[in-house]
């Protein structure tokens, strides 16, 4: 078949699965934004677009995120009408519906079957609205109608596709029931090969020192440090989370931007608001064992997993991370907030801790318990990758499961 995959940052989601579709004798294309020009990638042919100038014009703020995706569905559906006339034509379609660019491109072939990759509908209510207090919408009425004109983005990509897929029942639930019927729930894979546990693994931070898994390692992952993933939580118990624990090590990822919800104060990042807010709180000794290490590359964070005593993890109700699946695959004792998207992953006291998403002082309390508790870290860690092993394992479910799914969306009726 000719299987066409569609992501403005390939390969995304989709790492997996395009390469094993190109080892399993398919031809596999992807239109992406990531690079200039055209090139090969594990066997699949990048091809880049760009997203067409034009001319400023207002719109209202409601349907602004919309105007942005029609913008890049149109930019998209340009430049696979240029492959098209070169004779392309791909049997099947899969793509990442979140910023518009496939909307149009069954007016391109519309033969090709298309299948999406699910990852949120946005929803209005309490838990997926209003969650955090203290960021409150200014006019939450009003906001239920901005969040549903966001969804006319995924209402235009229902329309021309046959099926869905969707990494967990949490993301996938949150769609309506007419396009949920048609998504199946498969985890994008976790290489628990490659993110092992390993007792002699060595850490460096970036002042040469040496971290190994005898040391006190606490570990906090984010793409961007910021409140959905309870950045501002963690930051707040680290005074008393430092005073307790003399002697740990606080390693920290994440980026300064925003990866989801609303940006800092301009000028401002979210990083360093909740730094100036704590800092004054934490003696100069006990700031030097808080190390923030941006963002890393994935060797080094395999090894980050590895040498961590305690790993913490935060989320609004939202998708869930990938790191948490690689903390679990690696043995991590985890102490993660009690939310939807986290319960459908761990259980507490059997795959890790679970505290109150605002509830610092339970954090340091479940953290300080699991540091003091050698058989208690193990037992957890154990089962946490029992669990990765049994429902999220690349190789043995996850992958196979993908292949099936694309098999039988190529067979769909158009």
């Amino acid at each position: 078949m000719n299987i066409l995959f569609i992501h403005q940052n390939f390969p995304g989601q989709f790492k997996h699965l395009s390469v094993a579709l190109g080892q399993a004798g398919h031809k596999v294309t992807a239109l992406t934004l990531r690079v200039k020009a055209r090139t090969n990638w594990n066997g699949v042919d990048v091809i880049p677009y760009a997203i067409r100038g034009r001319n400023d014009q207002r719109t209202h703020p409601w349907v602004t995120d919309f105007d942005t995706k029609v913008t890049r569905g149109e930019s998209c559906y340009r430049a696979a009408r240029s492959l098209r006339d070169q004779g392309y034509q791909p049997d099947v379609i899969i793509a990442h519906p979140g910023w518009g660019e496939a909307m149009f491109l069954r007016d391109v072939w519309p033969q090709a079957r298309m299948g999406l990759f699910c990852e949120l509908f946005h929803l209005t209510g309490y838990p997926h609205s209003g969650f955090d207090p203290e960021f409150p919408t200014k006019d939450p009425e009003s906001d239920a109608l901005r969040i549903r004109m966001k969804n006319l983005n995924n209402f235009v990509h229902f329309d021309v596709a046959q099926a869905g897929i969707s990494p967990t029942y949490f993301q996938a639930d949150t769609f309506p029931k007419p396009f949920r019927d048609r998504i199946t729930v498969i985890h994008d894979g976790i290489d628990t090969a490659a993110l092992v546990p390993k007792s002699d693994v060595q850490f460096e931070l970036d002042d040469g020192s040496i971290l190994t898994r005898q040391d006190e390692v606490i570990t906090f992952v984010n793409r961007n440090l910021e409140p959905y993933r309870g950045y501002h939580v963690f930051m707040r118990a680290l005074p008393r989370l430092l005073k307790e624990r003399p002697n740990a090590r606080v390693l920290i990822v994440g980026g300064d931007q925003v990866s989801y919800g609303a940006a800092a104060p301009k000028g401002q990042t979210w990083k360093q608001i909740y730094i100036d807010e704590v800092r004054g709180r934490i003696p100069t000794p006990d700031w030097q064992r808080v190390h923030f290490l941006g963002r890393i590359p994935y060797d080094r964070f395999i090894r980050l997993l590895q040498v961590a005593r305690v790993h913490l993890y935060l989320t609004y109700p939202f998708v869930l991370s990938w790191s948490l699946f690689e903390a679990m695959s690696c043995e991590g004792a985890i102490v993660a907030s009690a939310t939807a998207p986290v319960l459908e992953a761990l259980e507490h006291g059997t795959t890790a801790r679970l505290v109150d998403f605002f509830d610092g002082d339970a954090l340091v309390d479940q953290t300080v318990s699991l540091l003091e508790d050698d058989a208690a870290r193990a037992e957890l860690g154990a089962a946490a990758r029992r669990k990765i092993v049994e429902t999220y394992d690349l190789r043995r479910y996850c992958l196979p499961a993908q292949m099936d799914w694309v098999r039988q969306l190529a067979d769909m009726q158009v």
